[in-house]
């Protein structure tokens, strides 16, 4: 059984390089690093990709729903809640500062839309994801979550600026690592090497 690697987003120009996007933005640059080929699959409604992490085969995908209808490309890859086990959904989360992240397993969507999706298509919660977030912070550093659903769209929806794409890229590193932790030694290892 292939591990099964999702980066949530919105399809489409206008949501290019948005915060929305962090989950796509990131597994493309994971793909990049394993010269990944992408085919879109009419069928699967997705761009996936065939790739091997060290020997071990792994799909990359990148749904071409809306982000609350991520479940419907994501279902077709996991027939079994067992499967789920090697499910990693990459998304952004306002409940981090921009330029955190954390891997974590068995928890509920936290009011992510494209998250709910995937459980409920999947019906478990019992897969890994890399939360990343996307919160402004303050002068020193702490969260300032946007309040309000006018606020939280401005944010989600927001283009991240030049110099947040490079604390972007440099997370995309660790990022990698983590995900290929997880194929090569388990999620408890890429856990604890990661958060």
């Amino acid at each position: 059984m292939a591990y099964i690697f999702v980066g949530l987003g919105n399809p489409g120009e206008e949501y290019e390089n948005t915060r929305h996007n962090t989950g796509r933005i990131l597994l493309t640059a994971f793909g990049k690093s394993l010269n990944a080929e992408w085919k879109e699959d009419k069928k699967l409604n997705s761009l996936v990709a065939k790739v091997k992490v060290g020997k071990t085969p792994a799909t990359l995908v990148l749904p071409n729903t809306f982000m609350n209808k991520s479940g419907s490309a994501v279902k077709p890859f996991i027939g079994s809640q067992k499967a789920g086990e090697k499910l990693m959904v990459i998304y952004d989360d306002l409940d981090l500062p921009f330029g955190t992240s954390k891997i974590s397993f068995n928890k509920s969507s936290g009011g992510h839309r494209g998250l709910e999706s995937i459980i409920k298509a999947i019906k478990t919660e019992k897969f890994a994801r890399v939360r990343v977030g996307i919160s402004p912070t303050t002068g020193t550093g702490k969260i300032r979550k946007p309040q309000g659903d006018d606020a939280v769209t401005k944010v989600i929806l927001g283009k991240f600026k030049p110099d947040e794409m490079l604390t972007l890229k440099k997370l995309s590193k660790r990022i990698e690592d983590a995900l290929t932790t997880f194929v090569s030694e388990g999620l408890e290892k890429a856990m604890t090497g990661f958060n």
